[in-house]
């Protein structure tokens, strides 16, 4: 069930990643004016947790970075190796790795989670083998995921790998791995921890960082989540409204234990034209906590209200 529901993710939000992939060339200046910061927050009717200025990551920079060859997977005949490190002007940087399949049937290859940095990055690996063959293939860092969590520099990627036969049964899910790059000693990640703070218990921390008035699919809303939890979360939100109106929170964030990330609660262009809404200012809503592995619910947030400005 967790990885029926990863895909159908990537059907909805794969395309808002290739089509801003394809887009990375957008005029910064513009994108600048049609972001606004969340300025202040209530919590239940409550008086504002934080107010203060998110903090702008750091745009990217050209740096040659290299891996050395190891073994990623071998279990059950199947293997796979990175190869090297390689860069695309149209895909970012990304591993390049060797798949082997020396069982008896056709097997695909991806991922459950890709960490870089220490922030979840969203990926779309997959790679199919027929039995007996191999594979040279890439899981590629997209560099808009990069540049949302201000990486430069890519010091360690850690990646949970995912075994399905033909029919997508499973077959295994691997240990964790890590690969650290040439410039481990010098990787970086953006500071986001000064925006408004939307929640902050158990360990999970959300900050609300800007509204993107002239994102893919309509408009959205950047947070900023960081999991000292102890276990790994995923979030959702609910009864979501803008300036007095509901519309459907398209928003889903799995963090692991010690890890961050930079994620978008995506609103529809239809939805706001249907109410009208040509501006961002004041949002409700109310955030679900649960466990990724079981879907058991872990918590419920009271409303939680800010503006943008």
């Amino acid at each position: 069930m967790k990885k029926g529901v990863k895909w159908v993710i990537v059907g909805v939000i794969g395309l808002g990643v290739l089509g801003t992939v394809f887009g990375a060339g957008k005029d910064k200046d513009e994108e600048k004016d049609n972001t606004k910061q969340i300025v202040t927050t209530t919590v239940n009717g409550t008086q504002p947790v934080t107010e203060s200025q998110a903090t702008e990551a750091p745009k990217p920079t050209a740096v040659d970075v290299s891996i050395t060859e190891q073994v990623l997977l071998d279990k059950d005949g199947i293997k796979v190796t990175a190869t090297g490190y390689s860069k695309d002007d149209i895909w970012g940087d990304g591993i390049d790795v060797l798949v082997e399949n020396n069982s008896d049937k056709t097997i695909t290859v991806g991922l459950d989670a890709m960490i870089v940095n220490d922030y979840m990055v969203f990926d779309l690996f997959s790679c199919e083998v027929a039995a007996g063959k191999k594979a040279n293939d890439t899981i590629n860092l997209f560099d808009t995921g990069l540049e949302a969590a201000g990486i430069n520099m890519v010091g360690k990627v850690e990646l949970y790998f995912h075994v399905y036969d033909g029919d997508w049964n499973k077959l295994f899910d691997s240990e964790y791995v890590e690969i650290k790059t040439s410039a481990y000693d010098s990787m970086d990640a953006g500071d986001f921890s000064g925006g408004a703070e939307l929640y902050n218990e158990g360990g999970i921390r959300i900050v609300g960082q800007t509204v993107n008035e002239d994102s893919l699919f309509g408009k959205a809303i950047v947070l900023y989540i960081e999991n000292n939890s102890g276990r790994n979360v995923s979030i959702t939100a609910d009864e979501l409204s803008i300036n007095g109106f509901m519309i459907t929170p398209y928003f889903s964030s799995t963090v692991y234990d010690g890890k961050k990330a930079i994620d978008d609660i995506t609103l529809l262009s239809s939805e706001l034209e249907k109410n009208n809404i040509t501006e961002i200012k004041d949002v409700e809503l109310k955030f679900h906590l649960f466990d990724p592995d079981n879907y058991d619910g872990i918590t419920e947030t009271e409303t939680v209200k800010f503006q943008a400005k």
